[in-house]
């Protein structure tokens, strides 16, 4: 009897024997598929490539020596792996050449860490500090509302209410990153449509202006971006390296690339206006609308956010002092500009750093003590934009003082006879291609200095290639994907991504043909 209740008490316990087994295993078996995954391989591809291009990869002369092009190379393929699959976060990796250049002997940390902060940075942080006050005080609804209001039309003009918002939006997007205009100027247009029947009760004339205003919004946000140095990273990082490659050159002011990047940008803007009115302003969309929209609801929305208060009227005065400080650093040759009397030793990012800074001392007259802005509210600086900008410059000391500037170009010797009117769109278009499946600003990255190269060994001014392959990066206009102010319009729920193509793909045919048009003669005329 004994036995048997051994025996039963054996059986009783077996069960836990192997069910303690399965747990093991599928405890290996989570942890393996956690170790093998996707993500990880990418991490692990980037260091890879580099040890397969230093140890295959052999370059006969280079002005830095032999060794130094090979592992610059090496480097960029690591660098640029990481930022293509995102596989690490892309700060963390426009961080790596802090430490892969001084590893690979490419330049000391020294060097390395100064292009992390040149006037280039400093425009970009003042700008950003100033956007950032305009967003906290809301005066791009203000703004918007007023411009709004004044295009609405009595009756009703679809045609005239969209050329009012999207040209809000470019205007905003010229002073601020296109990421940021699209995440003000969002609201500000849904909230207009929210006036419109939801859902199934909207007819098909409503939903197709609805379209029209989110696609009108993204777009012109990536155009009004083009006009002005801070608009995008993308005009910054082509600047820095600019000033990177050609450092006896004489740089790229605010002043001359707004006179070249406006008249582009308000062609270009032009084109999409047309388009979407084609497309999406019907016959009777303004009787469909008028009985939503109208004058009224605009003018409650503006009495909602009463007077403007003093905090206000200085942000847009300090505003408006750095756009003309900008404009007229340097104007002409003649004329030379309020930079000559500090010897040039002033830039934009000089202004500023300085208009941002008043912000800190200006009281805002809404509690004691109280300055219009504090550190504080710049938390939400984009310092994953200001990191990207900072490697851009540093691939772009490396890339020349590596050798590998010098090895390039002698591998494109075969583009020598190719006439400038066939490269510059097929630059555009290769740019613009891209840019759909990775970030505009490292598609920039990686072009600009290959076209510096190019236009080198075709005996071109390197301008009149770097500039369409940094424009042609911002025209990310077939996919989600292509930048954030993409998918900021995307998940409002008005447009699919067959809108998209419908919209994006003869805006983008139009943009080729006008920068493939203004870059020999406009550019040619500001001295591109």
């Amino acid at each position: 009897m004994n036995g048997l209740d051994t025996d039963h008490a054996d059986d009783a316990k077996a069960p836990l024997l192997p069910l303690q087994d399965t747990i093991h295993r599928s405890h290996s078996f989570n942890c393996l598929k956690n170790i093998f995954t996707l993500k990880n391989f990418f991490i692990l591809l980037g260091p890879l490539l580099c040890a397969v291009v230093c140890l295959c990869v052999k370059f006969n002369g280079g002005g830095g020596g032999e060794s130094n092009s090979r592992n610059m190379l090496a480097v960029l393929v690591w660098v640029f792996t990481w930022w293509l699959t995102q596989a690490v976060p892309m700060p963390i990796t426009s961080m790596s050449p802090l430490f892969l250049f001084p590893l690979f002997g490419i330049s000391s940390a020294d060097d390395v860490a100064k292009s992390y902060m040149d006037d280039v940075i400093s425009l970009v942080l003042g700008s950003f500090i100033l956007a950032l006050a305009v967003e906290h005080y809301n005066i791009h609804r203000r703004l918007a509302l007023n411009i709004t209001l004044l295009f609405c039309g009595d009756p009703l003009n679809p045609p005239l209410l969209l050329l009012g918002i999207c040209a809000t939006t470019a205007f905003v997007s010229m002073w601020m990153h296109n990421v940021a205009a699209a995440m003000l100027m969002m609201p500000v247009a849904t909230g207009i449509l929210q006036r419109l029947p939801p859902g199934p009760t909207q007819s098909h004339l409503v939903s197709k202006f609805c379209k029209a205003v989110v696609l009108g919004v993204i777009y012109s946000a990536a155009i009004g971006g083009m006009s002005t140095l801070t608009g995008t990273g993308v005009n910054l990082i082509l600047v820095g390296m600019w000033k990177s490659y050609f450092p006896e050159a004489t740089p790229i002011s605010f002043n001359t690339w707004f006179f070249f990047g406006f008249p582009l940008a308000l062609l270009i803007f032009i084109a999409l206006w047309a388009i979407l009115c084609l497309l999406y302003c019907r016959s009777g969309s303004g009787q469909a609308l008028s009985a939503y929209l109208d004058k009224s609801h605009l003018k409650r929305e503006l009495d909602l956010l009463g007077p403007m208060a003093f905090a206000e009227k200085m942000i847009l005065a300090v505003f408006s002092m750095l756009i003309v400080l900008w404009m007229t650093r340097s104007i002409t040759d003649d004329i030379p500009g309020w930079g000559s009397l500090f010897n040039g030793r002033a830039g934009d990012g000089t202004v500023s750093v300085m208009m941002a800074t008043l912000l800190f001392i200006i009281p805002n007259k809404k509690q004691q003590g109280e300055k219009l802005m504090d550190w504080n509210k710049c938390k939400k600086l984009p310092w994953n934009i200001i990191l990207l900008l900072g490697a851009g410059f540093a691939i772009a000391d490396g890339v020349r003082t590596s050798g590998l500037a010098d090895v390039l170009s002698e591998m494109l010797d075969f583009l020598e006879a190719v006439p400038y009117w066939a490269i510059a769109p097929a630059v555009c278009l290769v740019s613009s291609t891209l840019t759909e499946f990775t970030s505009n600003n490292s598609t920039t990255t990686l072009l600009v200095p290959l076209l510096i190269q190019i236009a080198q060994t075709m005996h071109l001014h390197p301008l009149l290639l770097m500039i369409p392959g940094s424009i042609g990066a911002q025209f990310s206009f077939l996919l989600p994907t292509g930048t954030p102010s993409n998918i900021v319009g995307f998940t409002t729920g008005h447009i699919e991504i067959n809108d998209m193509l419908k919209t994006g793909t003869p805006l983008k045919i139009v943009g080729i043909l006008v920068l493939s048009i203004l870059m020999p003669t406009l550019g040619n005329f500001f001295e591109f």
